[in-house]
C-alpha cells in the first residue's frame, strides 16, 4: 500500500491539473470501489472547481467552491496518470495500468483529464462537507501530521509515554501519527539507531520529557519522509508517479527488504535481519539498533 511519500508525491503531481481547474466532465465507469461512490458522484462534480488539493494521512482532499471536498484514497494498488490535451504527445500508461482497470476519468476545463487505474479496487472517493471531514470516521481518531509543525520529540513523548508496546507498534498507530507506514518507522528507526522491539515508553524519562534517544527518532522520522518524497517515492509493487514513472527511494533503504545485507551503519558489523511484528515484516540491524 502506498505510503505517506507516495501520496504525496501524487498529491505534487496531480496539484497543478487540479487546482484553480473546473471539472466539465467525469466518466464514472463503475458503481463502487472499497466503498460505493457517493449518490449523483458525476454529476456532484461537474461545474465545480478546485480551490485546493491537500493531503492528509494516505488521503487526497480536493476542496471544492461549493464547500464539499473530494476526498480520495489509493488503497493498495491504485494510480493516476494524466493526460495533457490532444496537444501534446499520448499518456505515458504504466506497466499494470491495464485500461481495463480505469474506474474514473476527470475531464477539466483547462484541457487535462486525470484517469484513476486500480486494479484491485481497495481505494475509494467520497464527497463530505470540507468542515465535516475530521468528524468522519476515517478521519477521526487521526494523530498528528509526522511532516507538520506540531510533530516534535515533545510530542512524541506525550504519546508514548508510560507506553508498553513495542516502539514499532506505537509509531505505526495512527492514532499517535498519521500516514506512518511500515517502510518508513523501519527506516527511520535504523537511522535513530532504536530497536522496533523495545517498550515504546522507554524513550521517554519519568517526567514525560523526551531522551536524547526520542529526539534523534523524531528527527529521523522527518528527515526519511522528506528524502523519500524527493525520491518520487518508492516503488516496490504498485507505486507509480502521476506521469508514468517509477519513484526511487527504494534504492537508498538502508534496512527495509534488505535481510542479509551488511548494516550501512559506519563501523557496524551487524547483518540486517527480518522479523515479523504485529503481522509485519520488521527489517533492522540487531547489532546497532538498541
Amino acid at each position: 500500500m502506498p505510503e505517506l511519500p507516495e501520496v504525496e508525491t501524487v498529491r505534487r503531481g496531480l496539484a497543478p491539473v487540479f487546482e484553480g481547474a473546473t471539472f466539465t466532465r467525469v466518466d464514472q465507469r463503475r458503481a463502487d470501489l472499497r466503498l460505493p461512490f457517493p449518490q449523483d458522484f458525476a454529476k456532484r462534480l461537474i461545474g465545480r472547481r478546485v480551490l485546493k488539493l491537500r493531503r492528509r494521512a494516505k488521503y487526497l482532499i480536493a476542496e471544492l467552491d461549493d464547500g464539499e471536498a473530494l476526498v480520495m484514497h489509493l488503497g493498495m494498488s491504485g494510480s493516476f496518470r494524466i493526460d495533457k490535451g490532444a496537444s501534446l504527445a499520448n499518456t505515458h500508461i504504466a506497466k499494470g495500468q491495464n485500461p481495463a482497470h480505469d474506474h474514473v476519468v476527470f475531464h477539466f476545463d483547462n484541457g487535462a483529464s486525470v484517469t484513476y487505474n486500480d486494479p484491485r479496487r481497495f481505494g475509494c472517493m467520497l464527497l463530505l462537507h470540507s468542515n465535516e471531514i475530521e468528524k468522519h470516521p476515517l478521519f477521526e481518531g487521526l494523530g498528528i501530521e509526522p511532516l507538520g509543525n506540531e510533530m516534535n520529540a515533545q510530542k512524541l513523548a506525550d504519546e508514548l509515554h508510560g507506553r508498553k508496546t513495542s516502539l514499532k507498534a506505537a509509531l505505526l498507530d495512527q492514532g499517535n501519527i498519521a500516514g506512518l507506514g511500515n517502510i518508513y518507522v523501519c527506516e527511520a528507526l535504523h537511522r535513530a539507531g532504536l530497536s522496533p522491539f523495545r517498550a515504546a515508553g522507554s524513550v521517554v524519562d519519568v517526567s514525560g520529557k523526551p531522551m536524547p534517544t526520542l529526539e534523534r527518532l523524531a528527527r529521523a522520522i522527518k528527515d526519511v519522509l522528506r528524502e523519500a518524497i524527493e525520491a518520487g517515492g518508492s516503488s516496490l509493487r504498485d507505486h507509480r508517479q502521476t506521469d508514468g514513472s517509477l519513484g526511487y527511494f527504494q534504492h537508498n533503504f538502508r534496512v527495509y527488504d534488505r535481510e542479509g545485507e551488511p548494516c550501512p551503519t559506519k563501523d557496524c558489523k551487524g547483518v540486517v535481519a527480518r522479523k515479523m511484528q504485529n503481522g509485519r515484516s520488521t527489517f533492522y540491524c540487531p547489532v546497532c539498533q538498541k
